[in-house]
């Protein structure tokens, strides 16, 4: 089956949060300069690029990313296509884009108009990133959502008051994904294979994200 790497590049060069700081890539030794081997020095935020946001990122007390339950990570998950334009989402979206059925996903990766617009691709940092709203959150907390991911670098839009989205997810232990590349992925059944960097006490950490197509 085919797995895709739905992970951002890590790179001076790439967008970040603003008032994050920018990657840095040093070379340390090189071994075409005679070191006996090359190796490099990494600096960067722990939400830079595709990463994980741990409870610890938002609630006093809660799990660093070290803390996370494995199977919020690793296991079955649908790709959702939301179809609105505008720039928040609500519970009525996630409605539209649920698939049928009894029960229903534990782990989504919500694909909007971000991978449309293929803003992680994009120059600069985009404020106007698609997002969720605070019912939309609460929305998925209500359906036994585990793991919940989205394709530009917050979940929540651009400076909200208060982070009533991530407070609604992390105060119940749901595992959010950020910065996940799904332009070029279609709704449906995936395994998702999410693995932070084991960052002791963190309250995040990049992650390196696959899915293999299941459909």
């Amino acid at each position: 089956m085919a797995i895709y790497d739905v992970s951002v590049s890590i790179d001076p060069q790439m967008v970040v949060w603003p008032g994050d700081p920018e990657p840095v890539v040093r070379l340390l030794r090189d071994r075409g300069q005679g070191s006996a081997a090359t190796v490099r020095q990494i600096s960067l935020s722990t939400h830079a690029g595709t990463h994980v946001d741990a409870p610890e990122h938002f609630i006093s007390g809660g799990r660093s990313v070290d803390q996370i339950a494995l199977e919020r990570m690793v296991g079955e998950c649908q790709v959702l296509e939301v179809s609105t334009q505008e720039s928040i989402i609500g519970p009525e979206d996630l409605q539209s884009a649920w698939p049928s059925g009894a029960g229903g996903p534990s782990r989504v990766l919500l694909r909007t108009r971000n991978s449309q617009q293929r803003l992680l691709e994009a120059r600069g940092f985009h404020p106007d990133f698609q997002a969720l709203s605070g019912p939309a959150a609460a929305w998925l907390v209500d359906r036994g959502v585990i793991t919940v991911g989205i394709d530009y670098y917050s979940i929540e839009p651009f400076r909200t008051p208060g982070h009533p989205v991530h407070m609604a997810l992390l105060s119940q232990d749901i595992l959010v994904i950020e910065g996940v590349n799904l332009a070029d992925i279609f709704p449906g059944r995936y395994r998702l294979l999410c693995l932070p960097l084991r960052i002791a006490g963190s309250d995040g950490a990049p992650a390196r994200v696959l899915l293999e197509d299941l459909t």
